[in-house]
């Protein structure tokens, strides 16, 4: 037995030095990527991508095909391809909601075009920030707009930016939108993509807008926190504050025709299970809901719906 142990051992060791010996001679490890592809990749700004296209089809799946034609390196991330479809208000608040948390260069892809196909331009925006929106010209920019400053604004005119002199009239998110986006990522001039035109003339966003008065807060149900059910509400943090209220207080509010009251609370669990509050959401705006329940569908509202909230009335 010790002799047969000695020859594996022996062996063993012949064949390390044969293994050594050959990769000496002949074979090559593999070395990491250049510096310089690295660095390419790590600060080539992302696509963020956001339509109202929905999963059920391979619209989404085409124009990410077409940026990676275009440029093979690019990042792109989506925001959410489930807008509702043509509601423009939905998708400039939804992209005015991610935008802060992304840095300068980023190049934010938006298809929300009920008017496809029609005169409203297509257009590359450059936010004061920094950051770039490629988007119909139909209100999507104007949160940015208002909060961030816009700097610049091209018409995207240039056939080398979109898809070829063959543009669909149906389908500007493969044809013009998605090809432009990869193009400025990849880091051509953007001032190549078509003629400048003045911010101010930009479409501004048609939506509805909180009403305050000495009685209250007349507004809109503009929105469900999906999918939970919880009622989003277009009166902002700053117009509720006006009427008074403190964490704990019952608030009386009109919802449709049906009268609701329930307290206005920090967060859900400041109440039992399949409560109602009414609560500033992480983006600043007042909502409604039950603990771990579902408001919309227990009380059969949807948006769109009128909202009236009473203002406090002073403790006798």
């Amino acid at each position: 037995m010790k002799l047969l142990g000695t020859r594996i051992t022996t062996s063993l060791f012949a064949l390390a030095v044969v293994a050594v010996s050959f990769c000496a001679s002949g074979c090559h490890l593999a070395s990491p990527a250049p510096q310089s592809a690295v660095s390419a990749s790590a600060t080539q700004p992302a696509i963020v991508f956001m339509t109202d296209f929905g999963t059920a089809n391979d619209a989404v799946a085409i124009c990410k095909a077409v940026i990676l034609g275009i440029d093979p390196a690019a990042r792109i991330m989506d925001i959410t391809h489930q807008v509702t479809p043509f509601s423009i208000e939905e998708g400039a608040r939804f992209l005015a909601g991610v935008t802060p948390y992304y840095p300068a260069g980023t190049v934010f892809l938006v298809v929300v075009d009920p008017g496809v196909g029609t005169s409203r331009n297509a257009v590359v925006v450059k936010s004061k920030k920094g950051q770039f929106f490629v988007l119909p010209d139909n209100g999507l920019i104007a949160p940015i707009a208002g909060r961030d400053g816009l700097e610049a604004a091209r018409v995207i005119t240039n056939p080398a930016w979109m898809i070829g002199d063959k543009v669909s009239s149906t389908f500007h998110g493969r044809d013009i939108f998605s090809p432009a986006a990869a193009h400025l990522a990849s880091g051509n001039d953007w001032t190549q993509v078509g003629p400048a035109i003045d911010v101010k003339d930009l479409e501004p966003l048609k939506s509805s807008q909180a009403l305050l008065s000495q009685k209250g807060i007349d507004a809109q149900v503009i929105a469900l926190d999906d999918p939970f059910g919880n009622l989003i509400t277009n009166i902002s943090r700053e117009d509720f504050e006006k009427l008074g209220y403190a964490f704990g207080d019952k608030i009386t509010i009109q919802l449709g025709r049906k009268p609701f009251a329930m307290p206005y609370e920090k967060t859900f669990n400041n109440v039992p299970l399949g409560q109602p509050l009414l609560y500033i959401d992480s983006r600043g705006r007042v909502a409604i809901a039950l603990n771990q329940g579902d408001f919309s569908r227990v009380h059969h509202i949807a948006p769109p719906a009128a909202i009236f909230v009473f203002t406090r009335s002073p403790k006798v």
